[in-house]
This record gives C-alpha cells, sequence and structure tokens, in this order.
C-alpha cells in the first residue's frame, strides 16, 4: 500500500511522520540506541529482512543512520546513528514514557539514564522563560500562521 507523503505539508509533525511515521522505525532506533549495528541485530523485533532492508535504506537516506562497511569478502555493513539520528533520544523517551503511563504489559526496556551520574532521567516540557518543567495540564497548542522555510 502506498502511502501520501507528508513531506510538503507546512507542519512540522506531519513532516516528522513522514520520516519516522512507519511502526518499526523507531524500533528500529530504539535498537540502535541500545547498541545494535549489524542487521541481525536489529531482527530482534521479529521484522521481516525485506521490511528492516527498506526500513534501513530510508533512515541512511534521511540521514538518521550512516551505513558503514566492516568487513569485506563478502561485504558487510553496520548502521551507526548519526547526530540527526540520535537527536531522536527525547522523542523515544517520550514515547517509552507515554507507554509506561497509559499502556499495560510488562516493561523489559531499557532505563534511560544520565551518562555522568547515572541517576536515571526524566522526561519534562520546560519553559526558558519560568524554568522548571511545566505539567501538561498547563500546556496549550496554539496555531500559527504557516511561514515558508
Amino acid at each position: 500500500m502506498k502511502h501520501t507523503s507528508l513531506a510538503d505539508l507546512p507542519c512540522p509533525v506531519a513532516r516528522s511522520l513522514d520520516v519516522l511515521g512507519e511502526w518499526w522505525t523507531l524500533l528500529i532506533i530504539r535498537d540502535a540506541f541500545l547498541g545494535a549495528r549489524r542487521f541481525d541485530d536489529f531482527k530482534a523485533t521479529g521484522i521481516a529482512d525485506n521490511i528492516l532492508a527498506a526500513r534501513l535504506r530510508r533512515l541512511c537516506e534521511e540521514g538518521l543512520l550512516e551505513r558503514r562497511l566492516y568487513q569485506t569478502r563478502p561485504d558487510r555493513y553496520e548502521y551507526l546513528l548519526t547526530a540527526k539520528g540520535r537527536a531522536l533520544a527525547p522523542v523515544l523517551a517520550a514515547l517509552r514514557r507515554w507507554g509506561k503511563e497509559w499502556t499495560t504489559g510488562p516493561d523489559a526496556s531499557a532505563r534511560l539514564v544520565h551518562a555522568t551520574c547515572g541517576h536515571e532521567l526524566h522526561l519534562g516540557i520546560t519553559c526558558p522563560e519560568c524554568g522548571p518543567s511545566i505539567p501538561t495540564e498547563e500546556v496549550r497548542a496554539e496555531r500559527v500562521p504557516a511561514v515558508a522555510s
């Protein structure tokens, strides 16, 4: 089934979904954060080989992963997060937090920890003026006129 592209819509959420909206995509990125690098590493999710190959190719085309040769005869590649891919850490953290609160089932996922001190991280929305984390009840969305990028 061919999906309609959202890439040209005047909305950063829509454009992000154009890249990340396939359900395996964020699981591949999650696994890359957890250390997966090689094709077989990413198969732990149960994804079919043809879908995995297509998703890895797209993530490389979009600049979220870098494909790097690690063996010749036969050629084998590893997939490494780029800065653009690593910038998805807060997205994964938000999905993890939401899933822990609003879905049921076991939690076999990894904890998110501060590499410097080892404490578990907490995600929140902050105001650059007020500073502290803002409760979701105090957050509202406001439409703004479309601006050319």
